[in-house]
């Protein structure tokens, strides 16, 4: 098989994923509120484990590399990371003005004899699973990037990071098609978000092979990662965590967080064997 065909399928295999953790939406139901908040808390464990301990690690590695020294690629990183979070939160701040029913209101929904409130709820949790797809669609991109050099520079390395990347692209693609789910009440939705944000990966292997990898450097690789880091966490304690809590059972959206760090970290120590 041609090394560039090899390395793109590799690539679009990790990708899509995300896709699987779509199906789990299909055993949801509309009435069951322990498991919705239970998964919106596993999905808020995903995206703060990975962001804090794969993303934003990367992408200090990426920056003290670069700069030849780790302090200062260590510093570069937290400006991105919390660069990122800044982004987001214009994002949403220029989104809650303009958007009735915003995260902020459904937050608040269940403690007001609001009319709308089912309204305000589906809004927020569409909204969060837009946003969600978003930043994961963002995170794809340069690690479809690195997955297909790596698979053109060495095929064994390529697959097996592709291996792990997919393991853990199947939690994340659940932190978008549980609240897309919700929001809709349409599987089909659920899937094709999650299905979408995975095909990011595929998709940034081949551009930025073929458009920006003569600019591609370890500084912009580094601050990219670190911002999409920082998007992450905010989503999973803006969005994810106050969600997941708002239907009144703590616990079980604290059990389905710990337990999203956990199969991400399952997911990374198999990557290292």
């Amino acid at each position: 098989m041609e090394p560039l065909l090899l390395a793109f399928l590799v690539t679009l295999g990790a990708g899509l994923a995300t896709g699987i953790g779509s199906f789990l939406a299909f055993a949801a139901k509309d009435t069951n509120k322990k498991f919705l908040s239970f998964m919106l808390g596993l999905s808020a464990g995903v995206m703060i484990y990975v962001s804090l301990v794969e993303i934003f690690q990367k992408a200090v590695a990426s920056l003290g590399e670069a700069y030849g020294d780790h302090a200062l690629g260590y510093l570069w990183a937290t400006i991105g990371f919390f660069g990122g979070v800044a982004v987001i939160y214009v994002i949403d701040h220029f989104m809650h003005g303009s958007v009735e029913g915003s995260p902020h209101e459904a937050h608040e929904a269940h403690e007001m004899d609001h009319p709308d409130k089912e309204e305000h709820e589906r809004r927020a949790l569409l909204k969060m699973g837009t946003f969600t797809a978003l930043a994961i669609a963002i995170h794809n991109f340069p690690e479809g990037l690195a997955t297909f050099l790596a698979t053109l520079d060495e095929p064994a390395l390529g697959i097996s990071l592709a291996i792990a990347i997919a393991i853990h692209n199947v939690p994340e693609g659940v932190a978008v098609s549980i609240p897309i789910y919700h929001a809709t009440g349409s599987r089909m939705k659920a899937f094709w978000y999650s299905f979408g944000s995975g095909l990011a990966e595929p998709v940034g292997a081949l551009l930025g092979y073929f458009l920006f990898i003569q600019f591609v450097s370890d500084q912009v690789f580094g601050v990219i990662f670190a911002g999409v880091a920082g998007i992450m966490v905010f989503i999973a304690l803006d969005e994810l965590l106050p969600a997941a809590q708002k239907y009144g059972f703590h616990h079980h959206s604290i059990i389905g967080a710990i337990m999203g760090m956990g199969i991400m970290a399952v997911s990374l120590v198999l990557f290292l064997f």
